[in-house]
């Protein structure tokens, strides 16, 4: 399958201005060609604001959603589209995986939070499961959750295939970017896919890491772009075979999750 990063620059509190860029970059990827198109961490309402500017936008943010389910099922695409959840009085940090069908197949809320989101979203349960679609089995983490081992072998030891991240990492966290990712993806022989934004203290540089380790293709350090991947899901049963760490896991340690 053909996978899209939307690496977009956001402006936080212009959800307008970042809805209409968001729109024009995933519809760019579906005339590309993508069957599966992601974008970054609270691409619509951007990152610096105030936790009253966050509730505000919020109702916002799902309307957008609303918005690409119908964008999903119009061109039969995947989409994976954070945004603002409320439940109760309580904001989260969120994501939608929505089906080419245009039906919301699951809603992911951020579990760790990152410095200051503490003062205004709560943390999502510790759950952790991939959701089958029609373009392979999805586990869906964000930012600062990607950055807990755990956390993707969860994921992959319920059988994810690709673990996507929508993420909004700064330039001091640039190096953990860099080797993180890959170390997901190797220490758990699945796919993983970075989806970084730019602008506001962001740097980019999203990428697709194979299971080998390796990295498949990188987006540009600063620019936005689409990045176009494509990706062989039976690779990982190859990798698996060469490098078998979940087959030589001792299910002590992981108790509830191996099978």
């Amino acid at each position: 399958m053909k996978v899209a990063a939307i690496q977009m620059r956001t402006i936080s509190g212009q959800i307008e201005k970042n809805q209409k860029n968001g729109e024009k970059f995933v519809l760019d990827a579906i005339h590309k060609g993508a069957q599966l198109i992601v974008l970054p961490e609270l691409w619509s309402t951007g990152y610096h604001l105030s936790k009253e500017s966050f509730m505000k936008l919020q109702p916002k943010t799902k309307e957008i959603v609303e918005r690409f389910c119908d964008m999903a099922k119009k061109y039969e695409v995947v989409l994976v589209v954070p945004f603002i959840d409320k439940q109760d009085a309580d904001l989260f940090i969120a994501l939608a995986v929505i089906e080419k069908t245009g039906e919301v197949l699951q809603v992911y809320h951020k579990s760790f939070l990152w410095n200051k989101e503490k003062l205004y979203f709560q943390p999502g349960e510790l759950r952790f499961e991939p959701i089958q679609t029609s373009v392979g089995k999805l586990g869906t983490l964000i930012c600062y959750d990607m950055e807990f081992p755990e956390t993707s072998r969860i994921l992959a030891l319920a059988g994810a295939e690709l673990i996507i991240i929508p993420s909004i990492f700064s330039f001091s966290s640039e190096k953990r970017w860099d080797v993180q990712l890959p170390a997901r993806a190797v220490d758990n022989t699945v796919f993983v896919l970075g989806v970084n934004a730019v602008g506001e203290n962001s740097f980019g540089k999203s990428k697709l890491i194979h299971p080998k380790g390796v990295i498949v293709r990188e987006a540009a350090r600063l620019k936005e772009e689409i990045l176009l991947c494509d990706i062989n899901l039976q690779d990982i049963k190859q990798v698996r075979k060469n490098i078998p760490y979940l087959h030589d896991l001792d299910p002590v340690l992981y108790p509830h999750h191996m099978k």
